[in-house]
């Protein structure tokens, strides 16, 4: 015998449906734990071997800034350029520096990272010690008149998300020369962070669950964008992914800093779920060095 619900019932139902589905619209996915994302059967691979699935470790390096423009990506060849390619992204990661691609090369690259690129020819300060912080290509910065920065959050940025940028904000406030507080009209903030999917009209798209996590644009522009299809939390949690901590790499990108090469700063590139750490003396010295009087 079938069911009747009132028409109270009904709009109760529908209401609370719709509940549903907006509480999954962001950070619905359920992530596996690491796995390569390139054919096993690459492990191991050097100059010389024509492997299927080479190109797209190719392809991958080139997105990373570690080919350049000129380099054929489509042929399975493992060719001159790729093991030179290779070497600097492993020396970059502290990998082991062989030109091969070895299984521990492999799981790195097969990690949830940033989406832009690393500054292959790095800026640091040589003076410093142990510095592996990165510049923005060509240097930008924020001008003095602007080191009190205002941010703006658009298409219907999450409260509880928005509250975990804020704290973002203060960290870098405390560890530099910026100050900064939400923007009176939205549409003329400094800097404006958004939840996007897939093709969103930059030259970053995201790719749904794990891969690219986020992207944001240089001094000057200031746009923020993280990947709705993520699973986000304040904190850490091992299925998710700490949005704290991704916009505070995030925000460095939006100061001016590029990738750091040492695992313990926010701004290396690479992020696994569960994780979650604030400012290590890198990040912080890295953008005390791109702002100091010279």
């Amino acid at each position: 015998m079938a069911f009747k619900f009132s028409p109270q019932l009904q709009l109760q139902l529908l209401l609370l449906a719709a509940h549903v589905i907006s509480a999954r619209e962001l950070g619905s996915h359920s992530h596996k734990s690491a796995q390569f994302v390139f054919p096993q059967c690459l492990e191991g691979s050097r100059k010389g071997n024509n492997i299927e699935g080479i190109h797209n470790v190719k392809i991958y390096l080139h997105r990373y800034g570690y080919l350049t423009n000129d380099i054929e990506t489509d042929y399975n060849v493992f060719d001159d350029a790729l093991e030179s390619a290779l070497i600097t992204y492993q020396r970059n990661y502290r990998l082991n520096v062989s030109g091969v691609l070895d299984r521990e090369t492999l799981a790195v690259m097969s990690k949830p990272r940033c989406g832009l690129p690393d500054i292959v020819q790095s800026h640091n300060n040589k003076n410093i010690s142990q510095a592996h912080f990165t510049f923005m290509p060509g240097l930008p910065k924020w001008p003095k008149s602007k080191y009190h920065l205002t941010y703006g959050f658009i298409k219907d940025f999450p409260p509880k998300f928005a509250m975990a940028v804020r704290e973002a904000f203060e960290q870098w406030e405390g560890n530099s020369v910026f100050t900064f507080s939400p923007a009176t009209r939205v549409q003329s903030a400094d800097i404006t962070l958004s939840f996007e999917r897939g093709d969103h009209g930059d030259p970053y798209p995201f790719d749904g669950p794990w891969g690219k996590l986020a992207h944001a644009f240089r001094p000057g522009d200031g746009r923020v964008h993280f990947d709705a299809d993520e699973n986000w939390v304040v904190g850490p949690r091992e299925d998710a992914f700490d949005l704290v901590m991704v916009a505070l790499h995030e925000l460095g990108h939006a100061l001016g800093l590029g990738h750091s090469f040492i695992q313990e700063a926010v701004m290396w590139a690479y992020l696994d779920p569960g994780v979650s750490k604030g400012l290590n003396m890198d990040d912080i010295v890295g953008l005390q060095t791109l702002y100091s009087e010279k």
